[in-house]
């Protein structure tokens, strides 16, 4: 039997691609290719990159002595496919056709997918994606918005969220399915999910910009207000969601983004970038509260993970409003490439089941 599986792990972001290979769980080659804005103009939709973005990763893998006939399976981020359980899933046709169509929304990780299927068909071995954006195993008490026109939807950094869920559950000496946690993503987007015994029952929709302000999303907004800047004539429709998600939150005070560039000036919350800093983190420490009673006060511990989280300041003020809920883990960065290889690993080495679309 075959101990050590090469896997290809792809994340496609929207100006770059991240490839990596490991063996077994071992990264053993990593790097990131920057699209520039002239590479990108050819294309009209975001599925038409593929065939460009494949072509420069066979390059990569070329350049780098790495033979395409060595892999044992392909993975790529999963993108804005229809609503999900979490796991392993085989790219099939319909996956693949959809994608393709961007029929449940554009992303650049819809790409993830149909590179890995364009490389894997070449090798004759298997492609796929694993715990997409769009993971939802949310109860149905968690759906209802309180108008019957729109339902709660789970959309968010589902990937890194189960992966950091099974490195915390592990710190605990007990298992993903045993435990119950409170997850946050802090990076440009910010989700905070209640995982109760392996699944995610409740989730704000950080796609949308839903939950707390981020570094570059409004967060959830006083209705009345958000109804009436709709009607002002202020902005356009495409305008005032870029508002929301892109240019709300930090970049919308600040007009930046880079967490790391205010850091030390935000020190004091007397000034001006310090108030809406620790604002964020009051904000992060609500939401983590409200997962908490979803929970019913059973939790074994927050993990705290994301770039933010390197940030041993923003980690004390949300400790401060939190600890008495449960323990912080905290899992600084994001563990995507590696939560990809893993996921296609658990599958080929029979450890999974996996799944199809």
């Amino acid at each position: 039997m075959k101990k050590s599986y090469r896997i290809l792990a792809i994340n496609p972001g929207s100006t770059s691609t991240k490839i990596a290979l490991f063996e077994g769980e071992q990264e053993v080659f990593m790097t990131s290719i920057t699209h520039s804005e002239k590479d990108l103009k050819p294309f009209h939709a975001i599925s038409e990159q593929h065939e460009f973005r494949t072509h420069i990763i066979e390059e990569q893998l070329l350049q780098n002595s790495i033979g395409m006939e060595s892999l044992d399976a392909v993975v790529g981020r999963g993108g804005l496919v229809k609503p999900i359980p979490s796991g392993t899933y085989r790219v099939n046709r319909k996956m693949l056709d959809d994608l393709l169509k961007a029929e449940w929304g554009e992303h650049a990780s819809n790409l993830g997918g149909i590179i890995a299927f364009d490389i894997a068909k070449k090798q004759g071995i298997p492609a796929f994606i694993v715990d997409p954006v769009v993971v939802d195993e949310m109860e149905p008490l968690a759906r209802i918005s309180g108008i019957p026109d729109m339902e709660r939807r789970s959309i968010f950094h589902a990937l890194n969220q189960k992966a950091v869920a099974r490195k915390a559950a592990a710190e605990l000496n007990k298992t993903y399915e045993t435990v119950n946690l409170i997850v946050v993503h802090m990076g440009g987007g910010i989700s905070v999910g209640a995982h109760c015994r392996g699944r995610v029952i409740d989730v704000n929709n950080a796609f949308d910009g839903d939950g707390p302000f981020t570094p570059e999303r409004a967060g959830g907004l006083p209705a009345g207000q958000l109804v009436d800047l709709c009607f002002s004539g202020r902005y356009t429709r495409d305008e005032l969601k870029k508002r929301l998600v892109g240019r709300g939150g930090m970049v919308a005070y600040l007009g930046t983004n880079d967490m790391r560039s205010i850091e030390n000036e935000a020190r004091d919350i007397n000034t001006e970038k310090g108030l809406l800093y620790h604002a964020m983190a009051y904000q992060i420490a609500k939401e983590i509260g409200l997962c908490a009673t979803v929970l019913k006060g059973d939790v074994d511990g927050v993990v705290l993970t994301g770039g933010i989280a390197y940030d041993k300041v923003f980690i004390r003020w949300i400790e401060e409003r939190t600890a008495w809920i449960a323990p912080a883990i905290v899992c600084a960065g994001q563990e995507e490439m590696a939560a990809l290889a893993h996921g296609a690993l658990r599958v080929i080495a029979g450890d999974e089941d996996v799944k199809d679309y």
